[in-house]
């Protein structure tokens, strides 16, 4: 059996236990074990291997008119992500929500039967908001938590409703030259107070169940090159005092950088891991699809490949943890690339592949201003803060 049953045939092994976290989960394929082809065999040795949901395994749903880009996978795909190791499926995204309440309670059923379970998300937001808590062969116990802050309207959880843990954020647009109009506004961006709140208490309480907490925010501005928004600083910096031993990015569908607080990561974005996206001329020349293309920096449609994302979207990575006796002791990343059948592979150290990673990494990483540095070790991409 996979997903729960794996943690516990693997755990036990060595001085430290490995954690890994991946980018974006949304299978569209006809087989869906070929998504994990390169790297189901590194997801089965880890102890604990974390994903982000953003599809729904379903027989059927009605779509919700606020859904934009929604998939409804077959119900085996919950079942392929178990065999490739996973253990802890985030629901907490913008995509949530996408087939309606019977599709999403159908999701997270096929996930829980795969023997994997389900943050962030829940049949009201108590359920959101309760963390999972895995234990390590040393006894050492992880909890897990889930955000996020892209969502469409009704699609977090609240007393009466299913959905997501969310992390709200507001813009508010500053016109910079007031005698100029229609000249750019200068953009800020604030937490919303009371899930800040929320997510501050949830954390608290984790910390007094586990030995290591680990805060999952699906967040930022997707396909933009470097930039993080002011209010995922924000958040990052209150996770973090508010006892987060690391924070795992999605969403942006491209690498971001990272940093440290206080010692502790911050994985701003993951990228995507096993994410189909196919295109025809007709999505290509839509206008919606054109909105959001100009956002990267190169991104031509291709009819015959399943990864129609930007062209930096090829490079990826896992987060990749070591963990004993109740402490992150060492926190890096796995290069991947990614390419246009969109099976995710680990970039071997030494090739062009892997350079590539680390060099747009650290690129991003001084643009955006952050403190990250990455230091090639011989299991993994070292972050350090910079001296």
């Amino acid at each position: 059996m996979a997903g729960a049953g794996a943690a516990q045939r693997r755990k036990g092994a060595g001085l430290s236990h490995i954690v890994l976290a991946t980018g974006d989960l949304a299978p569209d394929r006809d087989d869906y074990d070929a998504s994990f082809v390169a790297t189901a065999p590194l997801l089965r040795a880890a102890d604990l291997v974390f994903g982000q949901l953003e599809t729904s395994f379903a027989e059927k749903g009605v779509r919700l008119p606020q859904a934009r880009h929604a998939v409804l996978a077959r119900p085996e795909g919950a079942a392929a992500l178990g065999r490739a190791g996973f253990d802890v499926i985030s629901m907490a995204g913008n995509h949530v929500m996408d087939w309606g309440h019977d599709a999403f309670f159908e999701t997270r059923a096929h996930i829980e039967a795969a023997g994997m379970s389900v943050v962030g998300a829940g049949a009201n937001i108590a359920e959101a908001r309760r963390p999972v808590i895995r234990t390590l062969g040393d006894g050492t116990r992880v909890a897990f938590l889930a955000y996020s802050s892209i969502l469409p309207h009704s699609y977090w959880a609240d007393e009466r409703r299913p959905g997501c843990a969310p992390m709200r954020a507001f813009t508010v647009y500053e016109q910079i030259e007031h005698d100029q109009p229609g000249t750019p506004a200068r953009i800020h961006t604030y937490p919303h107070r009371e899930d800040l709140a929320a997510m501050e208490a949830d954390i608290r309480a984790a910390r007094a169940e586990a030995d290591v907490v680990l805060v999952s925010h699906h967040w930022g501005i997707h396909f933009v090159r470097a930039v993080i928004a002011d209010y995922q600083r924000d958040v990052a910096r209150a996770a973090i005092a508010a006892g987060a031993d690391a924070i795992l990015g999605g969403h942006a569908h491209i690498l971001k950088g990272c940093e440290l607080i206080g010692g502790k990561p911050v994985f701003y974005s993951l990228c995507n891991f096993a994410t189909d996206l196919r295109m025809d001329p007709a999505h290509a020349a839509s206008k919606s699809f054109n909105e959001i293309r100009v956002l990267a920096e190169e991104w031509e449609p291709d009819f015959d490949s399943l990864y129609n994302f930007p062209k930096a979207a090829r490079l990826s990575m896992i987060a990749r943890l070591e963990i004993a006796q109740g402490k992150v002791l060492r926190a890096g990343l796995l290069p991947l690339v990614i390419g246009r059948d969109a099976v995710p592979r680990l970039a071997q150290p030494g090739s062009a592949d892997h350079a590539a990673v680390v060099d747009y990494l650290a690129a991003v990483t001084a643009e955006a201003g952050l403190n990250a540095r990455y230091r090639r070790d011989a299991d993994m991409v070292v972050l350090e803060a910079e001296a």
